[in-house]
């Protein structure tokens, strides 16, 4: 994959701009964990970017890791997953978080300006969260909905909110005469893929635009990042878009429970936390890429099918092998109980099981740091 001169330097103005901001990311933050391992010999700083769905989680993990290490600080743009891989490509950012994994043509293709020539890179599935459905409907706090039906909203064969379609999931509940907006990402966006791959494979017949991070239809309502399509969906009436679940909590947005087997699954971070452990390693990944295949037609109980796995993605040799030893320190934090319970705290997230921590830990051992 190539990026053009312009998005190098943009990236680099990002970096510049967030270095600025490096003395109030110092500041403790709700969820921020006091617990980190004290490594006081590192010092330096760091800028990293990418996916708006890890933000809350990335600054719990930023103020415990610099609350252990004084000096230290790390910055994070949450400019979206596209941004972020582009970025880290350029050697803009010597770490990215992303809501997919590179693809595995990214990788042949390369290069990545962040690493040495030959260097392998770590993709680390530490942030693991559901995606929401989220609406408003003046009078309506809840819904039903199946993937064939999330499908028709969001690709406009369902106009309206009173379709027999919707009634026939959502028995007693009064639905308005009201026209559907459905709001999607305009970034490229990790979430938008998560989100096309759960329709592509749970609803097949409905939706046939296949998986990625642009949003592929023509119709509906665009808005930029994460809190844009909060802001679009909260702001209306007879919205309805998608987010990463700690958002749609924190913006006490109505969300709706998603039909898996015979029965309607609300998300909650141990429903996602499950589909997770439950899906294998994607074949043909390098030591330390762990990207994961996700099942989203599981149908066992309990299991909420659209999740978000966000990756942190690093090299495993550095071109500048002086950020090397803060990337390895964050990253063991950020995959540390600590920093798992510190961003479960602040995002709503669900920690990673110890099964899969011990192939993360592995993966960040990968990183060279002499």
């Amino acid at each position: 994959m190539k990026i053009s001169r312009i998005a190098q330097v943009g990236a680099v103005a990002a970096v510049a701009a967030l270095a600025l901001a490096g003395c109030a990311s110092n500041e403790t933050t709700p969820g921020g964990s006091t617990d980190a391992p004290t490594t006081s010999d590192l010092s330096g700083e760091i800028a990293g970017g990418g996916a708006s769905s890890q933000e809350v989680a990335v600054a719990a993990w930023t103020a415990g890791f610099q609350t252990a290490n004084p000096d230290v600080t790390i910055t994070y743009d949450p400019a979206g997953s596209g941004a972020g891989r582009e970025s880290f490509q350029a050697g803009a950012f010597p770490f990215a978080g992303s809501d997919r994994a590179f693809k595995i043509e990214e990788l042949e293709a390369g290069p990545f300006d962040s690493c040495v020539d030959g260097s392998g890179i770590v993709e680390l599935p530490t942030y693991i969260s559901p995606i929401a459905v989220i609406f408003n409907i003046d009078g309506v706090d809840s819904l039903n909905l199946d993937a064939a039906t999330i499908a028709g909203l969001f690709s406009g064969e369902i106009a309206n909110w009173n379709d027999p379609a919707i009634a026939a999931l959502n028995e007693g509940v009064e639905l308005p005469d009201l026209a559907v907006t459905p709001v999607h990402r305009a970034d490229d966006s990790g979430t938008t893929e998560n989100f096309t791959d759960y329709l592509f494979q749970a609803a097949p017949e409905e939706w046939t635009a296949e998986p990625d991070g642009v949003w592929p239809l023509s119709s509906g309502e665009a808005a930029q990042g994460t809190s844009g399509v909060v802001s679009a969906v909260a702001g209306g009436n007879g919205t309805v878009g998608y987010a990463d679940a700690s958002r749609a909590a924190e913006e006490g947005l109505s969300t709706a429970a998603v039909k898996v087997g015979e029965e309607f699954v609300a998300y909650s971070p141990e429903a996602a936390a499950a589909i997770v452990d439950a899906s294998p390693f994607e074949d043909g990944r390098g030591e330390g890429d762990l990207a994961i295949a996700l099942d989203r037609t599981s149908d066992a109980a309990g299991v909420y099918p659209i999740v978000l796995v966000s990756y942190m993605i690093a090299c495993q040799e550095y071109a500048d092998a002086a950020v090397a030893p803060i990337v390895k320190g964050y990253l063991e934090y950020v995959a540390s109980p600590e920093g798992q319970d510190a961003a479960a705290a602040a995002a709503g997230n669900a920690p990673i099981s110890d099964t899969l921590r011990e192939k993360v830990t592995a993966a960040i051992d990968s990183i060279v740091t002499e």
